[in-house]
Order: structure tokens, then sequence, then C-alpha cells
């Protein structure tokens, strides 16, 4: 069966803590921090709560319950429907099986880059580098978190993905930098010379740097 509408990142998000049980959006908001997704889908509570309003409206989730607690506001639990639930497994198929564009900015950056200066250029890459060997560790102390718990690694597989292409980055950029300050990557209208290392990123810790 074909997904009659395609949902967002955000929308399968949600419905897929539906399947768990029905719940109220600011579970949802809760649940979605606590195990990271805002890693991989852009979470905002506005956001969360306009996604949950649409796919009610599109049938794909109802209202099943309200909940209140003292005087906070009056909470409304939703729950999966028929077709939220079909929705969800045909376009999860579709996105498993089908390659999708990749608008990334670093690409496009990548592509503009030689109208800068070379010592710009690089430099750039060097804080690249940088901010993935910082984002790289934090990502695999949280990793390292969730396989302490001894959770199954299929609750958590996208985590792990999101780690290595991490890293492949970051070993892309690195050998980037390389090819760049060896000149076994020319750089346009300019004569060959390499350039000495940056200050940004000492060679030396490379191994650090390696999955384990």
């Amino acid at each position: 069966m074909a997904a009659a509408k395609s949902l967002t990142t955000l929308a399968m998000a949600v419905l897929e803590l539906l399947y768990e049980r029905p719940m109220h959006p600011y579970e949802m908001n809760q649940l979605m921090r606590e195990r990271h997704v805002d890693r991989r889908v852009k979470l905002r509570p506005g956001s969360l709560y306009h996604t949950v309003e649409r796919l009610q409206s599109q049938g794909f989730i109802e209202i099943v319950d309200t909940q209140r607690q003292g005087r906070r506001p009056e909470r409304t639990v939703y729950a999966l429907t028929d077709l939220g639930r079909d929705t969800f497994a045909a376009q999860t198929r579709e996105m498993l099986a089908t390659l999708a564009p990749d608008y990334t900015p670093y690409a496009v950056a990548l592509s503009a880059g030689n109208e800068l200066e070379r010592e710009d250029f690089m430099y750039q890459l060097e804080r690249r580098i940088v901010q993935l060997r910082s984002a790289l560790a934090a990502e695999r102390e949280m990793a390292q978190s969730l396989e302490d718990r001894r959770l199954p690694r299929m609750y958590w597989i996208d985590f792990d993905y999101i780690v290595h292409q991490r890293q492949s980055e970051l070993d892309w950029t690195r050998k980037l930098l390389d090819d760049l300050r060896s000149d076994r990557l020319p750089w346009p209208g300019q004569k060959s010379g390499g350039l000495p290392a940056l200050s940004l990123v000492d060679d030396e810790e490379r191994p650090d740097d390696k999955a384990s």
C-alpha cells in the first residue's frame, strides 16, 4: 500500500512514538529529547504541536483522552489510527529503500569554496574538523550510554548510523585538507608549493578520532 501523503521526518517521529502507546504532545517532546531524536529531526515545541494537529486533520491520529493534573493546562492524548499505522509503514519502507536528494550546505560550500583564497578555504576546513571532532566525541558518549543501558541495538540503530556518518565526514574532510596541504589537490590558478599545517588541527591527535 502506498502512502497517501508524504510525511515529514517530524511526523514520522511522532507516529513512531504513538506505536508504543497513546500520549500527549508534551510527553512526545520529552521522550524525543531524552532519546536524542532531535539529533536527526528538527524539533521545536511549536512545530511539534503543529505537526500533531496536522496528523489529526489528515486522519493519521485521533484524540482518545484528555488529562488534567492540578492547575496545569489540560493535555490531549493521541493514538494511531489504522490509516496512520498503514501510512507510517508504507513510508518507512519507501524511505528505507529509496535514495533521496541530500541538499547539504557543506556540498554547496565545497563547490563555492574555490572562490576563496586557498589559505582561507583551508582554515575553514580546519574549523569544521574541530567541530566534527567535538560533535563526534559527544555522540560517541551518548551512543555508549545507550549501549550501557543494554537496549537492543535496533532501538538506537539510527543513532549508530549518525555516529558512523559523522566519522566518515571527518575522515573525508581531513583527507581533503591533507591533499591541499601536500599539493595532491592543486589549487586553481596557483603554483604548487604546499602550505604548512595550520594550528587548529594537530595531526598527532588523529588516532583518537578513529572508531573503536
